[in-house]
């Protein structure tokens, strides 16, 4: 039989997992907001931030009185560490507001090019961090570690881009607002993919009590 410290510990985990979900849906909304210039979808996701913000809330004060009643090293971790997945999490979802914001200046002109590596940047900053997660929920810290090293396959990516919109503002003035709105939105992906290191990170913390943040 659970006891109750044991049931909030439990409510804290399946909160972290929907402001995850959140946040998730809200990256995979703007990057198809995006490619079908949808303004109405980059709308909601500007509207949903609300909702990440207000778990992470929720998360840091279920958080700071579980921290009271922890009994466990063990347990410490595991709150101290739903906190900083959390604080990423909203980060992330704050990258995903930019983006959509940065959607519904770009639907104002042409598009500028078909958009194939934002997409792909996006779909490796999401799986790196759906796996983080998972390793959470799981405990998987070697799982965990795997994902570290895909961070740079999103840095050389956004490096990519960035001397390729260079080229273009040289060569076509007119097209450097768009440039620059896809700069920063390739950064925002670079950022999310950060944010999902971060989180495999504190996943190796919490199984191993090791941090190997900063090359630890």
């Amino acid at each position: 039989m659970q006891t109750h410290f044991e049931q909030e510990l439990a409510e804290l985990k399946n909160k972290l997992l929907t402001m995850a979900s959140h946040a998730e849906t809200s990256v995979t909304n703007a990057i198809k907001a995006l490619i079908d210039r949808d303004d109405e979808l980059a709308q909601k996701v500007d509207a949903d931030d609300a909702i990440i913000d207000h778990l992470e809330m929720e998360i840091d004060e279920m958080a700071i009185r579980l921290l009271a009643k922890a009994p466990l090293a063990s347990d410490l971790r595991l709150i101290t560490v739903a906190m900083k997945i959390s604080q990423n999490l909203e980060r992330v979802g704050d990258e995903a507001t930019k983006i959509a914001r940065r959607v519904q200046d770009l639907n104002q002109e042409p598009q500028l090019k078909p958009y194939v590596d934002l997409p792909n940047m996006a779909k490796i900053a999401l799986q790196m961090l759906k796996t983080a997660l998972d390793s959470f929920v799981n405990r998987q810290p070697d799982t965990a570690r795997e994902i570290i090293p895909r961070d740079k396959e999103v840095d050389l990516l956004n490096k990519q881009l960035h001397r390729e919109l260079a080229s273009y503002m040289i060569e076509k003035p007119s097209t450097i607002t768009r440039c620059l709105n896809l700069m920063i939105i390739s950064k925002s992906l670079e950022r999310i993919a950060d944010h999902a290191t971060n989180v495999a990170e504190e996943v190796v913390y919490l199984c191993e009590a090791r941090d190997i943040r900063h090359g630890g």
